[in-house]
């Protein structure tokens, strides 16, 4: 299996990170830059190993296989977040090397857990790069999404599979085709959430990094209060919107600027996500009425958001939640494990797996009142086959599975049992904050070993690679042949 195709695609990837690493000093050329000098170091390191990777690959274009897929999938994952360290690395905050990746791992796969503390007061640039992490880990979660997991048949992504999912010759037109829509309503997407948030009243630096972290799903805020920063019911409804939006899947609203209206309002995966948060909402909002004599429309505004937020993964708070009651704590506690649609920025589980699964329950029990009967399974009016069913109750499995083995491993460092479970759970689902009172909504990961960042951050990968293909590559059999 020659690694030439892969060298090439990930010396590409650093040349476009290399540029991408020089916005946060061009668009902040008026205001400070104390670091300026670390972005472009920084943007020169990776241009000139992109440069040298294609050189000594060739212009030659290479076809990928399967198994050259699953490497660059895994490989590019890691080395994004760990070029995209490189100018905290060379700030002046003078992190850590544990701390600069956890930081910028947490980042790209659009987490949003963070070691940093004094957000408030900290430099635009290196707020901006934050930002900008997540907003490129978002468009490279749905590229990932839409065309590489449904072709590596990826825990039930087959159910999603489209012309670009193939990987021929034949449907490279509409691939690219495909690429720029996707690229063009991300783009429109977050410039519309800069504009409504800067309507009601964020600086537009504010809006910009917000926007950047809300549509990519992604939580990192321009200060340690998140969202509560701003106390503003208006900007946190325009948040949830868009934070739902960025929850979606991508290629629906592809379909839908081409005039295929009916995909996005008919999907049963959009149709029970909304559904879900507003009930769960609905939920608390009378739980806090009641027990806690809660304003009804503030305490519904707040529960919607930080229901959106965390369902979504996106990990912005405007309350400490934890604070709502053990009720509240264990609805949260719960949500943190569902995730938004297929196709979208968001992380967890996914919307689908859990219908796929009320599905496979629902036919189990028919069978047993009627044995000989043959049930047809089908979602979003498509047949599903067992090899969809089968790959997908094999995520869940592996997924419960990895659960309790990361919680394990923290609880052996010493980290308590809310800490070590909500602390695996988020990094899993790459929600953000956990539960408690070190890393919860209103805490940060600073205070944990740093043993148990590089657990985490582990996890971060292995939840945002679907688990499977990490595990597949870390099998015997691939490497046999």
């Amino acid at each position: 299996m020659t690694i030439l195709p892969i060298v090439q695609i990930l010396g590409f990837l650093l040349i476009l990170l290399s540029f991408l690493m020089t916005l946060p000093v061009n668009l902040l050329i008026f205001g400070e830059t104390p670091d300026w000098l670390a972005f472009v170091k920084s943007a020169v390191i990776c241009f000139v190993l992109g440069v040298a990777a294609l050189m000594v690959v060739g212009r030659k274009k290479h076809a990928l296989k399967q198994k050259q897929m699953f490497m660059l999938t895994v490989s590019a994952w890691v080395l994004i977040p760990l070029f995209s360290s490189l100018p905290l690395l060379m700030s002046d905050m003078k992190l850590t090397v544990t701390d600069a990746f956890f930081e910028s791992i947490s980042g790209v796969t659009t987490t949003g857990s963070t070691v940093l503390t004094g957000l408030n007061s900290m430099p635009d640039d290196i707020l901006l790069w934050r930002s900008l992490m997540q907003w490129m880990g978002g468009i490279g979660i749905i590229g990932m999404a839409v065309a590489i997991l449904p072709f590596l048949r990826i825990g039930g992504m087959r159910l999603f599979a489209t012309e670009s999912s193939e990987w021929s010759e034949k449907v490279v037109p509409r691939t690219n085709s495909l690429a720029r829509s996707l690229v063009g309503i991300y783009l429109g997407m977050t410039i519309a959430c800069v504009l409504s948030y800067w309507v009601l009243g964020m600086t537009f630096f504010n809006a910009l990094n917000h926007a950047l972290t809300t549509v990519s799903t992604g939580g990192y805020s321009t200060s340690d209060s998140s969202m509560g920063q701003f106390d503003s019911s208006p900007i946190l409804l325009v948040s949830t919107v868009f934070m739902a939006l960025g929850g979606m899947p991508f290629f629906l609203f592809v379909r839908f600027i081409h005039g295929q209206r009916e995909p996005l309002f008919r999907d049963q995966q959009v149709r029970f996500f909304l559904v879900l948060l507003l009930v769960i909402a609905l939920i608390l909002t009378v739980y806090r009425v009641v027990y806690h004599a809660s304003d009804p429309v503030a305490s519904f505004v707040h529960a919607l958001f930080n229901v959106t937020s965390v369902v979504t993964t996106t990990g912005y708070a405007s309350e400490d939640y934890s604070l709502w009651g053990p009720f509240a704590v264990v609805i949260f506690l719960f949500i943190t494990f569902i995730g938004g649609c297929s196709g979208s920025t968001a992380g967890g589980m996914k919307i689908f797996r859990f219908q796929l699964s009320i599905l496979l329950l629902r036919e189990q029990v028919r069978r047993l009142l009627h044995p000989r009967a043959v049930f047809a399974r089908n979602y979003n009016g498509r047949v599903i086959g067992d090899d969809i069913v089968a790959s997908s109750v094999a995520f869940s499995f592996i997924f419960l599975a990895t659960l309790a083995f990361v919680t394990a491993i923290l609880g052996l460092l010493g980290l308590d049992l809310v800490t070590s479970l909500s602390g695996a759970a988020t990094a899993l689902t790459n929600v953000g904050p956990g539960l408690g009172d070190t890393i919860g909504p209103a805490g940060n990961f600073q205070s944990l070993p740093d043993a148990a960042k590089w657990v985490l951050m582990g996890a971060m990968l292995l939840g945002r690679l679907e688990l499977l293909s990490v595990f597949v590559m870390l099998s015997p059999e691939f490497w046999r042949h």
